[in-house]
């Protein structure tokens, strides 16, 4: 289908234009035509996506209203073959029956609400985090669920605290079992610091702290939590006097005074072989 030309794109004559309702020609960056089809509900307009033709944008148009319209469009009455993505269908279904629309697969519940990764995989979250996630979307690598954030991967489990690469079961646990519950009462974090790990050692839970140097070194046993917190980042400053120039990150302690930290760190004993780690032996 040819258009006359304007400058250097091609435009759709006015006739095509209203040709089909909810359909708006326009063009891409190379000049070729695409179909944005879009409708208007409740003063709300909303997008529906672009098509290559404009016979495909008039049918997301129509399915579009459909939906909105007919509590007979359910979750589970999407299809492959549905003009629109299952993601829209989720936007519009919440839009039609909670009076909110979200331009991510969000979906309103009691006191929580769903996120949709595809029709089998659904997340679910407090309303503390709706505010968050309507406006970050959630993408999914394996089992590792992030976001984008100021131009960077966030993988989701950050924002309650749990560290980037902490292990389920032995760092964090979902109460309940089911691992797509990101409710904050279902995660339960069981190694809240940096190199810390609680294990049952000799009859007794003891914290044992491990610091990555090519290679997993232990820096100790400790009966208390803090403290191995605080060995830690006792041990990244002796590699660092000792010529270490990684980027270690240091364990945040709150709640302790200057002087209760200083006197549990020059009291705790470190292991050797982190006293005689040297820089040309990394």
């Amino acid at each position: 289908m040819e258009y006359a030309s304007s400058g250097s794109r091609k435009h759709p004559p006015k006739q095509e234009q209203n040709r089909y309702t909810g359909v708006f020609p326009s063009v891409r960056k190379d000049g070729s035509p695409i179909y944005r089809a879009s409708l208007t509900c409740q003063g709300k307009h909303i997008s529906l996506g672009s098509f290559s033709t404009p016979e495909e944008a008039h049918a997301a148009y129509a399915e579009g209203t459909a939906i909105l319209t007919d509590r007979a469009y359910t979750l589970v009455s999407h299809t492959d073959t549905s003009p629109l993505s299952f993601e829209k269908w989720v936007c519009l279904i919440n839009f039609r029956e909670n009076g909110l629309y979200f331009g991510h697969p969000i979906y309103m519940g009691i006191r929580m609400f769903y996120y949709y990764l595809s029709p089998s995989l659904v997340l679910k979250f407090d309303l503390d985090d709706l505010f968050y996630y309507s406006s970050h979307k959630i993408m999914r690598r394996g089992n590792h669920y992030f976001v984008a954030d100021y131009g960077m991967q966030v993988g989701i489990l950050t924002r309650y605290g749990i560290r980037p690469y902490a292990r389920q079961g032995r760092d964090f646990l979902f109460v309940n079992g089911d691992t797509t519950d990101f409710r904050r009462e279902n995660l339960k974090l069981l190694n809240r610091y940096q190199g810390v790990c609680r294990e049952y050692k000799n009859g007794q839970y003891l914290y044992t702290v491990r610091i990555h140097i090519k290679g997993n070194y232990i820096v100790g046993r400790y009966a208390d939590e803090l403290e191995a917190a605080i060995a830690y980042n006792k041990a990244i400053d002796i590699l660092r006097q000792n010529g270490v120039s990684r980027n270690f990150t240091a364990n945040y302690i709150e709640g302790l005074s200057p002087s209760r930290y200083a006197e549990i760190y020059a009291a705790l004993e470190i292991s050797s072989r982190i006293k005689d780690f040297r820089y040309f032996s990394e």
